[in-house]
């Protein structure tokens, strides 16, 4: 590339970093370049003088540094030069209020993040670690004023420009340059970029281990993390990455892309929305949980779900569990805080809680969370679906109650691979003897010459839209069978549907290959839809809204 004509301005490049992230070595590295010019930390003296903080070497640094920062914008950083581009090593809390508003519009900008963890280590050479002096935060807010300025700047990270710097630096040249190209510049930086990371010193490896953490900064790292990882997020994945994460899989339901979700005592976002390694739903599936479902401004079935929910805390022994009040007022504020007032689904599961330690003993445990998300039907109620029997067998009582509305749902998901694997929608899965029992993930009844029967809810959940579906049954002058039912009543079957709180009474219309009645929904199972939409038409618990303004 030509140098500029004398006197006119370059093009400005602006990395901005925090102390301890490689940011000197890549400045470096953009020197080796014929065609640029590099300052380092050209707002370091304005930094000092505005701030007042104490470094060793701050008299002589003042003295030989022009302290007025928004004179070193104008002159220095996008002042005339010689060479076609000007390289700004910046430290972001270097980035003061008193700065003019064109540091950031004008000039390209990339940001360079590193993981706190391996920053801390060796900060304090120099000065002791705060947040402040990490400058983490400030990263953020310059991440997002230039996005807000319509120029959403390229971010890369340290440990991946270690472990592949030539990907990592052709990448970043080719967001810098096609943005450069818009001001019309020349050239692809990439080719010319190779040699020069070839024949400079380089980056070294990371370590294969880290150093051991200085535990006297844990608050430090926790205070810092959140900041790091939402800059991680926008990182530019290249080939080198560790373990590139996969696309983003489009989502059922767009609106649950930005969901507020209830943990614990708060609502979160949806990917702050975790709970912890230690907490015994991850360490041993120990929890409970319902679904409900909301139809026009009310809850359908609250009180029922709830008290089958305490009834699974009182077999699973939970202590410090919160009140029905407590758990209704965090539906609530739920359902308000993201507009879920129709057509949703909640998903409340309730852990034993956190544990101080591992193991299995409910002792190491000392509170619980709660979960929710919003949730279409999942099953095409208007055509019916395909089912298939599964090899896995439901649980005895006398291994895991089915009674207990709990976490541990490996006996399900195995059954429902085998679905998946059939390219049916769900399986059955039979009990101990043969008969049938539910479906990996509903209830099921079946039509025979008029009868409507169902199994007995011995080694399966006894769900409260089953409990619902039954009592319409008998209020729409049917009858109605509770008991032992084998797998080749149910090929033989009139009319199948299953029952659950999401799919609401879900049409089977073929089991194991066998058609099941003509292939079509059944009149009774249409009788019972109608019945039920009445139903959830007019009941409900009304979600509580603050007063209209």
């Amino acid at each position: 590339m030509a140098s500029p004509p004398e006197g006119v301005e370059p093009a400005v490049i602006h990395a901005w970093s925090a102390p301890r992230s490689l940011s000197t070595s890549l400045m470096y590295s953009f020197s080796e370049r014929d065609d640029m010019d590099v300052l380092d930390e050209p707002l370091y003296a304005n930094f000092l003088r505005v701030t007042g903080v104490d470094r060793p070497y701050r008299q002589e640094l003042l003295s030989k540094m022009d302290p007025d920062g928004n004179k070193v914008v104008k002159e220095v950083i996008f002042g005339p030069g010689e060479k076609a581009y000007r390289y700004c090593k910046h430290i972001a809390k270097q980035r003061l209020p008193n700065l003019t508003g064109d540091l950031m519009k004008k000039g390209k900008h990339f940001i360079l993040i590193r993981n706190p963890m391996n920053i801390l280590p060796s900060f304090d050479k120099v000065v002791p670690p705060s947040f402040l002096e990490l400058g983490v935060a400030e990263l953020v807010a310059i991440y997002s004023e230039l996005c807000e300025l319509g120029s959403p700047p390229p971010v890369i990270d340290a440990d991946d420009l270690r472990r592949d710097p030539e990907a990592v630096l052709s990448g970043l040249c080719e967001d810098l340059d096609g943005k450069l190209a818009q001001g019309n510049f020349d050239g692809i930086w990439a080719p010319w970029w190779y040699e020069s990371v070839h024949t400079s010193t380089g980056f070294s490896k990371s370590r294969r281990y880290p150093m051991t953490f200085p535990f006297a900064f844990y608050d430090l790292l926790e205070q810092s993390l959140p900041f790091y990882n939402m800059l991680k997020r926008q990182v530019r994945r290249t080939t080198g990455s560790l373990l590139p994460p996969p696309p983003d899989p489009p989502l059922p339901v767009p609106e649950n892309k930005k969901i507020l979700v209830w943990v614990g005592d708060e609502l979160l976002p949806r990917d702050s929305a975790r709970v912890s390694v230690f907490d015994s739903v991850v360490q041993g599936g120990d929890a409970v949980w319902e679904g409900l479902r909301i139809y026009d401004g009310k809850v359908f079935k609250l009180e029922e779900h709830l008290d089958r929910l305490f009834d699974s805390t009182k077999a699973m022994a939970f202590s410090n569990v919160p009140s029905r009040d407590w758990i209704k007022d965090a539906i609530f504020k739920t359902l308000n805080a993201n507009g879920m007032f129709n057509n949703a689904h909640i998903r409340l599961t309730l852990t034993r809680g956190k544990k101080v330690t591992s193991g299995m003993s409910p002792a190491f445990n000392l509170y619980g969370c709660v979960l929710i998300e919003w949730k279409p039907p999942v099953y095409d109620n208007s055509h019916g679906i395909k089912l298939v029997t599964a090899t896995t067998r439901r649980n005895s009582p006398n291994s895991v109650d089915s009674k207990i509305h709990h976490n541990n749902l490996i006996n399900n998901i195995l059954a429902k691979i085998e679905g998946n694997l059939a390219q049916a929608e769900d399986a059955i899965m039979l009990d101990q003897d043969g008969f049938v029992s539910e479906t990996n993930a509903t209830n099921i009844f079946m039509v025979k010459k008029g009868i409507v029967l169902t199994p007995h809810a011995d080694y399966c959940l006894p769900g409260i839209t089953r409990a619902t579906v039954m009592d319409l049954v008998v209020k729409e002058n049917l009858v109605l069978h509770e008991r032992r039912i084998s797998l080749s009543e149910f090929h033989a079957a009139d009319e199948v549907w299953t029952t659950g709180t999401m799919g609401e009474i879900t049409p089977v219309v073929m089991i194991d290959g066998r058609e099941i009645g003509d292939g079509k929904i059944g009149p009774v199972t249409r009788q019972i839809q109608s019945a039920y939409k009445v139903l959830t038409a007019g009941l409900g618990v009304p979600i509580p809204r603050n007063a209209e303004a």
